[in-house]
């Protein structure tokens, strides 16, 4: 029983990843109508970028340690360059291409996730190696139900539950909130009512790389180690979660996340070659017995 318990601590824990970097899938997806591909690079920039913001404010640290004050401070900065970045792609990349096939729009996400992981590779300050990453969180150790359970995991699953809470509020109950879901309804009809259609996406991407900032330190703290390719995978598993609790429903998302954390952590306990696999397994089946997924909700689209 005490393996039981943590394996489902582990399998929050990635969960918890998942279900943050999967949210920025579905904002985009439910109001510009496109999968972004290179999403999954904006948790590697996010933590990469911690990395050396980090590095900056070593100087500041109290017993080999950064107070609590500067880790929120290096958070944020993560956070808004994240976000920034995101916010520049669509604007350079996504947006001239906004009234195109969608298969257009598909192929330029490769081109950018390709570009974004195969540039800072290219720059000499970062580079192809693996970096160790700082520790932010505390290294205390608690005993829960038999299970040995880190500060930073209680940090990762709280953080995911509580932005997904914000974020359900911000687009349920706030003004920007009830333009995205206008926007995501009908463009056209959105702007004939005055909406700025640009300024929405631009606050969607926004929001989406931002979210996929905090993924990256989450994982970087869980597993400290960062390097220009890490957001690949983390991506791919982090799309399956979309599809698998209803791409375009927030909700749906985080419940996804979570599911597909556990089913990877238990199946890796198994086999340690079927945990990678079970996430496309689940993709199929899925796809095969409930196309929009366990929230979702199927539309009929008019032609």
């Amino acid at each position: 029983m005490n393996y039981f318990f943590q394996y489902l601590v582990y399998g929050l824990q990635l969960g918890s990843v998942y279900a943050l970097l999967a949210l920025g899938y579905t904002m985009v997806y439910g109001i510009v109508g496109m999968i972004n591909f290179a999403h999954g690079d904006f948790l590697m920039i996010g933590a990469v970028g911690t990395y050396f913001i980090a590095k900056a404010f070593e100087g500041m640290k109290i017993d080999g340690t950064y107070p609590m004050l500067i880790v929120g401070l290096i958070i944020l900065i993560a956070m808004a360059m994240t976000g920034f970045v995101a916010t520049g792609v669509e604007a350079i990349a996504y947006r001239p291409l906004r009234n195109k096939p969608r298969m257009i729009a598909l192929i330029t996400a490769v081109g950018v996730s390709m570009f974004l992981e195969n540039f800072p590779r290219a720059l000499p300050f970062i580079g192809p190696n693996p970096r160790s990453f700082p520790t932010l969180f505390s290294t205390n150790v608690l005993r829960i139900f038999g299970a040995t359970v880190t500060v930073t995991q209680i940090i990762m699953i709280v953080l995911a539950v509580f932005t997904m809470g914000v974020l359900y509020y911000v687009v349920n109950h706030t003004k920007v909130g009830s333009q995205m879901r206008a926007v995501s309804m009908d463009k056209d009809a959105a702007s004939l009512m005055g909406i700025n259609i640009n300024r929405v996406i631009s606050i969607t991407f926004f929001i989406g790389g931002a979210l996929a900032g905090i993924s990256g330190i989450c994982y970087a703290s869980a597993y400290p180690q960062v390097d220009v390719y890490m957001g690949s995978w983390l991506g791919n598993m982090s799309f399956v979660s979309a599809v698998l609790g209803g791409i375009g429903d927030i909700r749906g998302a985080m419940l996804g996340g979570f599911i597909l954390g556990i089913a990877q952590i238990f199946a890796t306990a198994l086999n340690s070659t079927f945990g990678y696999a079970v996430g496309f397994i689940i993709l199929i089946i899925i796809l095969l017995v409930r196309p929009a997924g366990l929230m979702g909700k199927l539309v009929i689209e008019k032609v």
